[in-house]
């Protein structure tokens, strides 16, 4: 097997946690990089020229946590504006630093630049183009338009400079430019090249107060071009702060668990000086899920050591999935299943199995089954006190499962050694537990390719994400096939952590192509049948967050800011409650053009704002429908859903 370059071009260790060392960057009293601690920050929703509003709220983001607010200045006036929000905050004592986010207008940039500590400006839409057009460029034109950015820029990079603002030059998936778009495509490669030709730029100058952000939906995407950036930094000489965050996460539980699964898969791997999470809720409701995540790394390098490894079987700047056979619908070419444990908890009756997703009719004698029921159930010495679902496998501990062994749905689960003495196998599938530790020992052999073996995967390892990826590199190393069930045990935590915490190690996994199914195992303080729920719902979270199977409507939602033209929340539980149903659709919500076409990318269907009490609405990033008016924006979107063939009436779904 073909092994792939070096590690150290993207991270510092596989193995050992150690964060990247960037240079230091000073934003007002708070430098971020170097040996400074994970910052914390988020965005105003009020509009800038609101100076009490944003005062207040500013306030408020400050008291949740937040080291740095960044605060939208779409025109020159709303810059000269940030003057007074400056003022204001400072004789109430509140000397956060501010950042001025900029979209199109380089003239309010330079204000900005000379008012606040820092100014964020986006390469695919500063200076550069962006109108949805294929053109072929020549070398001498792409330099040319080069030469041109470069003009236009400057005069920015001068004024930074001379008063000692900071700038973050932030990619956005979404927004890459025709030119970038022409000559790299719409990939991660584009993205660090689109924000590498504008550092290029900074440091011809000699200005390096400067952070870089590689900004998608996507959690793939996302992931792969900060890699990339890494590594492409390292080439050039350069390790500048890396500001991490997941655009257009949207709301609740799925918006929180997709930006773990980005932001904590980059963490996990010591990337990364500050991060944003962007909900659309309220901005104070960010900084304490974003410190949740950072504060998991203190210490972290206090962890068991981990075999090191200079070079990985597969490239981690695209996505490929580990090539497995199929046992009995697990693994090779099928999504990776959901278990659900109940070997601790005694069932009583059929209304047990609802929490994961099956819900018995009695009148009909029939099992409904939910988009997000799980696809095993261990139960280990117990046993189920009636008949079990067709499509729902169960697991039992060996001694139990050989009385139970002329049933064709039930399987049993076994450690290494027991699954070495023991004389009677499942002829179809047979869950085999082991640890890294069990790799060298002699009954590993006996599983090795074993057609009816799913391997199940432990770590209790500070750093057990890590430690499984290392696995996942000795299996594909030595040519075993066998699929495997990824699983993590969680204890003493509360919701907010656990959930979070889960989607990293799993979703860090599952977006390098790691692992056939979850098996997530939690002891929580709440009740035993809400943990049932919410742990089967988290795990089909994060199987969606990291875009390995789909279950449910996905919404692309942007975080509100003071250029958003219509309610971000109200809208978004409007369009939710309307079409959650409609399972594997993308609905992107964007509340104005600056976060329209381009960052909903991803998307099957887009709600833009685009004037006040008007809403263009898209078909992928086509528009379709221009100035409808807002109270009817949601109906015809409902329409324009229906006129493809992709409505589904939610009576049919709930019978």
């Amino acid at each position: 097997m073909n092994k792939i370059e070096e590690i150290k071009n993207y991270c510092n260790s596989l193995t050992e946690y150690s964060r990247f060392k960037t240079r230091e960057v000073n934003i007002g009293d708070i430098p971020l990089g170097g040996n400074n601690p994970i910052r914390i920050q988020s965005m105003t929703t009020t509009n800038t020229m609101d100076t009490i509003a944003t005062v207040e709220q500013t306030i408020r983001m400050v008291n949740a946590g937040c080291e740095y607010v960044r605060i939208t200045a779409p025109s020159l006036k709303d810059a000269q504006n940030l003057e007074n929000i400056k003022k204001e905050l400072r004789l109430r004592g509140y000397n956060v630093p501010l950042i001025a986010d900029i979209h199109f207008t380089p003239n309010a940039a330079e204000l900005a630049a000379r008012i606040v500590e820092k100014v964020r400006v986006n390469p695919g839409n500063y200076a550069d183009k962006k109108k949805f057009e294929t053109i072929e460029y020549t070398d001498d034109s792409y330099n040319s338009e080069l030469e041109r950015i470069r003009k236009k820029f400057t005069p920015l990079v001068k004024i930074c400079k001379e008063y000692g603002t900071a700038m973050r030059i932030g990619t956005n998936h979404g927004s890459l430019s025709d030119r970038i778009m022409g000559r790299y495509g719409d990939t991660p490669l584009g993205m660090v090249e689109s924000a590498l030709e504008f550092v290029r730029i900074c440091e011809e100058l000699d200005y390096h107060n400067i952070v870089l952000s590689m900004k998608a939906s996507n959690t793939q995407v996302m992931v792969q071009a900060y890699r990339l950036l890494v590594q492409k930094m390292s080439e050039e000489g350069m390790n500048y702060p890396l500001h991490l965050g997941v655009t257009e996460a949207g709301d609740g539980e799925d918006a929180r668990i997709k930006s773990a699964v980005g932001i904590g898969t980059l963490l996990e791997d010591g990337l990364g000086d500050t991060i944003r999470v962007s909900l659309t809720e309220e901005p104070e409701a960010e900084a304490p899920v974003a410190k949740d995540l950072a504060e998991r790394y203190y210490n972290r390098e206090n962890h068991k050591p981990i075999i090191p490894v200079d070079t990985i079987p597969k490239s981690p700047y695209e996505f490929s999935k580990r090539k497995t056979f199929e046992v009995n619908g697990i693994g090779g070419d099928n999504p990776p299943v959901v278990f659900a444990d109940f070997s601790s908890t005694e069932i009583h009756d059929y209304t047990d199995l609802k929490l994961i997703g099956y819900n018995y009719s009695a009148k009909l004698d029939k099992w409904n089954t939910s988009d997000i029921a799980s696809d095993l159930l261990y139960l280990g010495n117990s046993k189920l006190p009636f008949d079990q679902p067709n499509n729902l496998k169960t697991v039992y501990n060996y001694k139990v499962w050989k009385e139970l062994s002329n049933d064709n749905r039930v399987f049993p689960f076994f450690s290494l050694s027991g699954f070495a003495e023991s004389g009677i196998k499942s002829d179809i599938l047979n869950f085999v537990q082991l640890s890294i530790d069990e790799l060298d020992s002699p009954n590993f052999k006996l599983v090795a390719n074993d057609k009816t073996v799913v391997i199940i995967l432990t770590t209790e390892n500070k750093h057990g994400m890590a430690e499984q990826r290392r696995v996942f590199f000795e299996l594909m190393n030595m040519q075993i096939d066998n699929p495997v069930i990824i699983k993590r045990k969680y204890s003493e935590l509360n919701e907010d952590k656990f959930r979070l915490y889960s989607a990293t190690d799993f979703g860090g996994l599952l977006i390098d192509g790691f692992g056939d199914g979850v098996w997530i195992e939690t002891e929580s303080v709440i009740t035993e049948a809400h943990i049932k729920e919410s742990t089967n719902r988290i795990s089909f979270g994060i199987l969606q967050a990291s875009r390995a199977r789909i279950s449910k409507t996905e919404y692309i939602a942007c975080p509100s800011c003071g250029r958003t033209l219509f309610d971000l929340v109200i809208v978004t539980n409007q369009i939710r409650k309307r079409t959650e149903h409609l399972k594997g659709v993308k609905i992107g919500i964007m509340g104005c053009i600056v976060n329209g076409p381009g960052e909903m990318a991803d998307a099957d269907y887009g709600y833009v704002g685009s004037g006040v009490g008007k809403i263009t609405l898209y078909r992928g990033q086509n528009v379709i429908k221009k100035s409808v008016p807002s109270e009817k924006a949601v109906d015809e979107l409902i329409e324009l859903i229906k006129e493809d063939g992709n409505w589904i009436d939610p009576k049919i779904v709930e019978d």
